[in-house]
């Protein structure tokens, strides 16, 4: 198959040409990969329980364990998304498909705690370059602007679902089979995807000219290393000299990213992007969103599976209609893009999540099941309708040649947002459950419940006071998710009115 090279701009006046089957059929293989990177974020959230057993890991291990593949796949996606566009998308997705298969290969078998973190580590390497070339190749694909919305809501969908259905899939699985399974299912997808892509799906790159910026994609991955770490370090030992060192480097490396690609002749982003008010406000949106409901999803299983005592199946089945209106919230983003504006939906698809979220936080250890999912689903609502268009704008707003950097800019706000949500909102969490129980009672609400086993009455007391803790923290993080939710969708509404 031949190479796509990306034209220029086009003639205003030019009907976009339709995609046919051909272009549909590689959609379908596209969205796999977008599914598997972002469920394997969250498909440790339900196989915790047995991977501590399984490992018995230090704490610093442990800590390694379920944050090394978003901190790796955060620090790489505007690199590889440049990378993309230079040596081409599609081979960078093969070589990504690659990777992700042998990294999953060796984790569903790894022996130990530190070959389990290599080969997250790898893993998050893989999804790198899956995920910006997945949604630059739809670029390709899709011409017409009605059809790329389209196929983009279904990208959206998958990637957005994935995080929400990980925690499902992982549950069934653990039902039947060991830990391994959650990585292992991911082998024969990307086995199906090295077989159809180079079939189904053109190469595409930018024009001719000029090298790729190799020194931009080190600064920009010092800093986004730099950050992550340093959040990372911060919620799990405090604001220790450590942090602060990191994030000086971070901040450090960012100002010297920006101010090489303002001189660049071939920079990585290009920074006028962000004079769009579109892109800025999606890269915004998507960022926001994906801090919100990351971190509500770390906090989620663990209410339901410790508060109400759920298997991990029971609450992968009693969290299926949060997928569902992620799906929902895609289709319905989809009709309302046709008739009122994108920043009207946009804010309104915000203040729908932040409206969840407010639910949420007003649930009880007592409250019924259905009353939590109820709220969490209305959350996935907003989460999918903003997810859908934020990134078709950013698509829209970026010139052809640049799809890849561009895509890899919003990923970079989706993982950033998925670091700093489990950090900080379970930073927040931390703090209120701590300040609410007895110096006597452990640290987290896991250990209460393991404490309190075969110690009777006193026991169920223990039971009480630390299940009541926790749903205080989840209130209060979830005030926070609302809080971040409510300030985006204002931001978008004035960043977007009469465009």
């Amino acid at each position: 198959m031949t190479t796509t090279r990306d034209p220029g701009p086009a003639d205003p006046g030019a009907v976009p040409p339709r995609a046919g089957p051909r272009a549909w059929a590689g959609l379908a293989v596209l969205l796999l990969p977008a599914l598997l990177v972002s469920m394997d974020i969250s498909v440790l959230f339900v196989a915790a329980p047995a991977l501590a057993a399984a490992f018995d890991p230090t704490a610093a291990q442990w800590l390694w364990m379920m944050d090394v593949y978003g901190f790796v796949l955060a620090s790489l996606l505007i690199a590889m998304g440049g990378l993309g566009d230079r040596f081409g998308r599609r081979r960078l997705l093969i070589a990504g498909g690659a990777a992700f298969g042998a990294a999953s290969a060796l984790l569903a078998f790894a022996p130990t705690a530190g070959l389990l973190i290599a080969g997250r580590a790898l893993l998050g390497v893989g999804a790198a370059t899956l995920a910006p070339s997945t949604l630059a190749l739809i670029r390709t694909l899709f011409a017409d602007p009605a059809q790329r919305r389209t196929a983009v809501g279904a990208w959206t969908a998958a990637f957005t679902g994935g995080a929400v259905a990980g925690p499902v899939i992982g549950g069934a699985l653990l039902e039947h089979f060991w830990w391994g399974s959650v990585f292992l299912i991911n082998v024969p997808v990307m086995a199906l995807l090295l077989l159809a892509a180079p079939l189904l799906v053109p190469e595409s790159k930018a024009p001719e000219g000029g090298a790729f910026d190799l020194p931009g994609a080190l600064l920009s991955l010092g800093a986004l290393l730099g950050t992550v770490f340093a959040v990372k370090h911060a919620s799990e030992y405090g604001p220790d000299a450590a942090a602060g060192a990191a994030l000086a480097g971070g901040l450090a490396c960012g100002a010297l990213f920006v101010r090489r690609q303002m001189r660049a002749a071939h920079p990585l982003i290009d920074l006028g992007l962000f004079r769009n008010p579109a892109f800025g406000a999606a890269v915004a949106a998507n960022g926001a969103v994906s801090l919100a409901a990351a971190g509500m999803g770390f906090l989620a299983f663990t209410y339901l599976q410790t508060v109400h005592g759920l298997s991990p199946l029971q609450a992968a089945l009693w969290a299926l209609p949060t997928f569902l209106g992620t799906v929902a919230g895609v289709v319905l983003a989809g009709a309302l893009a046709g008739r009122l504006s994108r920043g009207a939906v946009l804010s309104t698809g915000l203040a729908v999540g932040a409206l969840g979220f407010t639910g949420i936080a007003a649930v009880g250890p007592e409250s019924p099941v259905a009353l939590f999912i109820g709220a969490y689903t209305v959350v996935t609502l907003g989460v999918g309708a903003v997810g859908s268009l934020a990134n078709d704008l950013v698509l829209g707003a970026a010139p052809r040649e640049r799809a890849g950097a561009a895509s890899g800019v919003s990923e970079s706000a989706v993982e950033l947002g998925n670091a700093l949500g489990i950090a900080v909102l379970g930073t927040v969490a931390a703090a209120v459950y701590r300040g609410a129980v007895p110096g006597q009672v452990p640290g987290t609400v896991a250990g209460a419940a393991e404490q309190a086993a075969g110690m009777g009455a006193a026991g169920d007391h223990l039971l009480e006071t630390a299940f009541a803790a926790f749903t205080q923290g989840l209130n209060a993080a979830a005030l926070t998710g609302a809080a971040v939710m409510a300030a985006t969708a204002l931001f978008t509404a004035v960043a977007l009115r009469g465009r």
